[in-house]
């Protein structure tokens, strides 16, 4: 369980945010949501203790983030970055396998356990048939189930993925929300970020509202993803609605320029 206690976080001279108080625990999904420049990715990096917390408590079953090393640290909790490319041709066999470094010791080369952890990996996501294209030539879907094959490979309990669907098409966000949702049925803990609220209904447990480095509302997405906190978080009027099909609920923003008006 990762648990933040009145965590103030930023950089040096600079604060971002803080009152930050949450916990994820295993088998759930935490959705964030909150406007550009509102501290969601400085608080990602926070969490990840790729920068230290100003003030407050940050622990990970029990103990400060900051007493962990690194490599230890990056056995309990993997990061996926938005799906970019790279400059450099790896196969998507070993971009995954990259996942072991902290499970391979220094000078080390993988051991047939590894590759059969990043294989395993790639099966569960569906992309072994990839394992032999370049990461450079696949789409951003692929690429995005590749980060998370990777981040798979490292054996975490816990996964923050950083806007895991942007730039993604349809079909490709339904897959990758679908794969969010089969991890966190197999007992991993998720965190997420997503400039689509409709997201948080698709696949949160939890969602938490974030605004000027606050979270301002944590809860069940039923009863924080509403009409008047979505106006308050984003300045435009949207409704929520439910799919009679699907059976969940999604948002819709008006497109009317007066009723958003601010």
């Amino acid at each position: 369980m990762l648990v933040a206690t009145d965590l103030a976080f930023g950089y040096r001279h600079h604060a971002v945010g803080r009152d930050v108080t949450l916990a994820v625990e295993p088998g759930e999904v935490l959705c964030l949501l909150g406007p550009n420049g509102c501290g969601k990715t400085t608080l990602f990096k926070t969490l990840l203790g790729l920068i230290p917390a100003q003030s407050g408590r940050l622990e990970l079953d029990g103990r400060s983030v900051s007493s962990f090393g690194r490599e230890e640290f990056a056995r309990r909790i993997a990061y996926v970055p938005q799906a970019g490319t790279t400059a450099f041709p790896f196969l998507v066999r070993d971009l995954v396998l990259m996942g072991r470094a902290s499970r391979i010791g220094t000078f080390a080369i993988p051991s047939a356990h590894d590759r059969a952890k990043a294989a395993e990996a790639m099966a569960m996501l569906g992309i072994s048939h990839l394992a032999d294209r370049p990461f450079t030539m696949i789409s951003g879907g692929e690429r995005q189930m590749t980060l998370i094959a990777r981040a798979l490979a490292q054996e975490p309990a816990m996964i923050v993925l950083d806007e895991p669907t942007a730039s993604l098409d349809f079909g490709n966000q339904a897959r990758v929300l679908g794969r969010i949702n089969q991890l966190a049925e197999s007992g991993l803990a998720i965190v997420l970020s997503t400039h689509d609220p409709s997201h948080a209904f698709a696949c949160g447990d939890r969602v938490a509202l974030m605004k000027g480095g606050r979270l301002v509302a944590l809860g069940p997405p039923e009863s924080v993803v509403t009409p008047d906190a979505l106006r308050d978080l984003y300045g435009v009027e949207v409704a929520v609605a439910w799919l009679d099909a699907a059976g969940r609920q999604v948002c819709v923003p008006s497109l009317d320029s007066r009723a958003n008006a601010s």
